[in-house]
């Protein structure tokens, strides 16, 4: 009963509370289809909490923009709680910074008008120190992957990059074929050799698969008679890379 009579800051477990509140301050808001809540119990009194706001379908820009402005002003009343919302395919967190939340927003707009891309997940990553950010980003196929990570790292057409990123990795969706992987690492460092090498590979050669990194590079093609040229090329291109390139077969023919 007790826990029943103290505010969420004090009760033992002070993730499970603050997920409660969440829950309870945001049920009923127009447009929020659903709420889904995680806790962290971390210690007796100490804990944390995300809550997301999945929207309905259809939900217009302008409304995201407004239920975004309302959850960043909770966020920063809240210093425990992290907020994220669900809006189309993409979810995004809304940080307490304004400047950062508008960033991140705008981001969203653009994402959920390309076409290359099926789903999306942006987080705050920050530091006590350093404010940062996550993307991870599934396309539609290995030329828009590369294409959407390219626009993303060197301002592009569609997407102006989202400042201190600690992290981006865009991939196919997992039955697509052929599949990529391509991605920073969690210093930002761009995969600038690997990216080198599946080109180099890929003009000539059918690539079933590849996964490139800032510090490797895999790569799968099609025959096995193919993988010994598709090697020679591979770390032609991107000799800093050395025994970092991987290039095998399907078992083709």
């Amino acid at each position: 009963m007790l826990s029943l009579l103290v505010p969420s800051g004090c009760a033992i477990d002070k993730g499970t509370a603050l997920a409660a509140d969440f829950d309870g301050d945001w049920a009923g808001t127009p447009d929020v289809t659903k709420i889904h809540t995680t806790k962290s119990n971390t210690l007796p009194f100490a804990g944390t909490a995300t809550g997301t706001l999945i929207l309905k379908d259809g939900t217009p820009a302008d409304r995201v923009t407004r239920l975004a402005d309302d959850l960043r002003q909770y966020v920063a009343e809240h210093d425990a709680i992290t907020g994220r919302i669900t809006a189309g395919t993409v979810t995004f967190t809304v940080v307490a910074d304004q400047a950062r939340a508008d960033e991140v927003l705008a981001l969203w707009r653009s994402l959920t008008t390309d076409g290359r891309m099926l789903t999306g997940d942006i987080s705050d990553a920050s530091t006590k120190e350093t404010g940062r950010w996550r993307i991870a980003l599934t396309a539609a196929d290995a030329a828009g992957a590369a294409a959407l990570f390219e626009d993303l790292v060197t301002d592009g057409d569609q997407h102006r990059p989202l400042s201190d990123v600690m992290s981006l990795e865009v991939r196919t969706g997992r039955d697509v074929r052929p599949g990529i992987t391509v991605g920073t690492d969690f210093h930002g460092t761009l995969p600038t050799e690997a990216i080198a090498a599946y080109e180099a590979v890929a003009a000539r050669y059918a690539v079933v698969r590849a996964s490139l990194a800032a510090d490797r590079a895999s790569i799968v093609v099609a025959r096995d008679e193919e993988r010994a040229q598709a090697h020679e090329l591979a770390t032609t291109a991107a000799p800093g890379l050395g025994t970092a390139i991987k290039v095998t077969s399907d078992g083709g023919p």
